[in-house]
């Protein structure tokens, strides 16, 4: 069984889904050689071996010498991915579940992974990833989260904390975070379009940037705009998380909710893989 003993000084990774994240990883991580992926998407397996990534025929071929597997799908196949692939993992194989959801949901995939003998790790990944890349800050938790700090130092990642042994401690931090940054973004949009409306987009920018001095208001709302444009369905399906992380404190999400309509609303008729 893989284990803080036994894992090489560079393990074997495999990546599970290969939208943005994905991509990023790998072409910072230089794993040729030791890293496969499986993506349902055949546009997305394509693209593997350009990023250092040897694309499995299916997911068993994928996953069959990982040590530790990078799960970033999108947020409402994060758990259908750990009870499909579950079976397909070596015996004491680390799951790092890198997506954003709900820390009940991440327990709902704890338990098929470790049901099937892998190990699994809650990730919550803190920022954007790129430009950062293996840069990004990521939060462990989980009885595993030492194992997988350090094999994710193996692959690269700088910037990594522990902050339990409870699956779903990393991912409420990241979730109700989520509730104040992904808000304060749809807020913003929802201002802008009233000033827009109202022929006093200037006026109102001039006025909050009267009342705070770091950033000019009418930038932050174009880079606003421009995140929830590009990345709004994928923030969307996390503030749903989000949405599902309050209501499990009893905390009813009345604004969070909003900010999931705002940023699906936002992205249009975009549609991205993440």
């Amino acid at each position: 069984m893989p284990d803080s003993k036994h894992l090489s000084a560079t393990p074997r990774v495999a990546l599970i889904g290969f939208g943005e994240a994905g991509m990023t990883f790998a072409r910072a991580g230089g794993w040729t050689g030791r890293a496969s992926g499986w993506d349902i998407a055949p546009e997305r397996r394509a693209l593997m071996g350009g990023c250092g990534v040897e694309a499995g025929d299916d997911a068993a071929a994928a996953l069959a010498d990982a040590d530790i597997v990078l799960c970033l799908v999108t947020a409402d196949s994060a758990l259908p991915a750990a009870q499909d692939y579950a079976a397909l993992l070596p015996p004491g194989a680390l799951w790092c579940d890198m997506n954003s959801v709900a820390p009940g949901t991440k327990r709902e995939a704890a338990a098929a992974i470790e049901a099937a003998g892998g190990r699994y790790v809650d990730v919550a990944v803190m920022a954007p990833v790129d430009p950062v890349a293996l840069g990004v800050p990521l939060l462990i938790a989980g009885p595993h989260a030492r194992d997988a700090q350090q094999a994710l130092a193996a692959l690269g990642f700088a910037k990594s904390r522990v902050v339990g042994d409870e699956v779903g401690r990393a991912s409420a931090i990241k979730m109700i975070r989520s509730v104040m940054v992904k808000g304060l973004e749809a807020l913003s949009s929802e201002c802008a379009a009233a000033a827009d409306a109202a022929g006093v987009f200037d006026e109102v920018m001039a006025s909050l940037d009267a009342s705070e001095k770091t950033i000019p208001w009418a930038e932050r709302i174009a880079y606003n705009r421009e995140r929830m444009a590009t990345h709004g369905l994928r923030r969307a399906a996390e503030m749903e998380e989000s949405a599902k992380t309050l209501l499990g404190l009893g905390v009813e999400p009345v604004m969070t909710r909003g900010t999931v309509l705002l940023q699906r609303q936002a992205a249009g008729g975009n549609r991205e893989r993440n």
